[in-house]
């Protein structure tokens, strides 16, 4: 059940721009209450088509042919206008300012129906499904560390990789790594950190080790085989 809540925070996509992203983020405000009146006061300028309690509960804000204003200043794969081509979710959470919690296990469950049904309708591969730090290392921590990307994975919901066994410690090759997976790289440490906050969120410290690296060389392998589109 998606209950409806219109947002006056959105305008027309580009005219023959194809939706081919998905963005999650979390809502680092106080509570749903408080997340929902900035997504829908025109004065914030600020939106995202759907927002996901944490009971599970779905709010749709703006209409998904529309675009929501959700990501900013963000680049992917060589793209800037993220909000063109892209379906934003935000998922009610404190974030890093307000006490960062873990999703509910009742959120993440209506997280992945509502991903699946948006799947179902546009041609988003697996690479694409993204959060907003991926796009914006640089500004952003959403939707975090504690977020469950390998459940979503295991839904069918973006990637998860699995680590290469032979990998090189070096800043340049990490950095071609990260390029090639659709990261911006001009702040390397704010990207580093970016991919380990997605893929190994148990040390997110900026630093080359063996394990992200193998990580790195991982999804470039899975990226590389075709079928992340």
């Amino acid at each position: 059940m998606i209950a409806d809540l219109t947002s006056p925070n959105f305008d027309q996509r580009p005219p023959g721009t194809e939706i081919d992203m998905l963005v999650l983020h979390y809502t680092c405000m106080r509570s749903a209450a408080e997340a929902l009146a900035r997504l829908t006061d025109p004065e914030a300028k600020v939106s995202a088509h759907y927002l996901v309690e944490e009971d599970g509960t779905v709010v749709r804000l703006v209409d998904e042919e529309m675009r929501a204003w959700h990501a900013g200043v963000a680049f992917w794969r060589g793209a800037t206008d993220i909000n063109a081509r892209s379906i934003g979710i935000e998922l009610v959470n404190p974030g890093h300012e307000f006490g960062y919690r873990e999703f509910p296990r009742e959120q993440m469950a209506g997280l992945v129906d509502l991903a699946l049904g948006i799947l179902s309708r546009w041609p988003i591969p697996p690479r694409n499904v993204v959060g907003h730090a991926d796009v914006a290392p640089r500004r952003k921590l959403d939707p975090g560390e504690l977020f469950d990307w390998h459940r979503l994975a295991r839904a069918g919901i973006g990637l998860w990789p699995v680590e290469a066994e032979d990998c090189v410690m070096d800043e340049d090759a990490i950095r071609a790594m990260l390029t090639e997976i659709g990261y911006e790289t001009d702040d390397f440490f704010a990207t580093l950190k970016a991919f380990q906050r997605h893929w190994r969120p148990a040390r997110v410290n900026g630093r080359i080790d063996w394990e992200t690296a193998r990580l790195a060389g991982g999804l470039c392998a899975l990226l590389s085989g075709g079928a992340a589109g």
